[in-house]
């Protein structure tokens, strides 16, 4: 799955131009290199996303196509 639609179906981005925009400007990196939005999301990837001054680490645990607003969560693990 394509990084840009992974963080949107995961819910770590409300959309998926937002995602996009965030790639493009590399404010997101997976697994220590910064990525494009067409990078291939696998499970195991540490994925790091700036926002500003915060910055989030998390896990891919797992991918689906779509998932429900309560599944999002089971999708990646938040790492410190």
């Amino acid at each position: 799955m394509r990084l840009d639609k992974y963080l949107k179906v995961s819910r770590l981005m409300k959309r998926r131009t937002v995602a996009n925009e965030a790639c493009d400007a590399g404010r997101v990196s997976v697994n220590g290199k910064i990525a494009r939005a067409s990078y291939e999301v696998k499970v195991g990837d540490l994925i790091e996303i700036v926002l500003g001054q915060k910055t989030m680490r998390v896990r891919v645990a797992a991918i689906a196509e779509h998932t429900l607003k309560e599944d999002a969560a089971a999708l990646y693990t938040i790492e410190p």
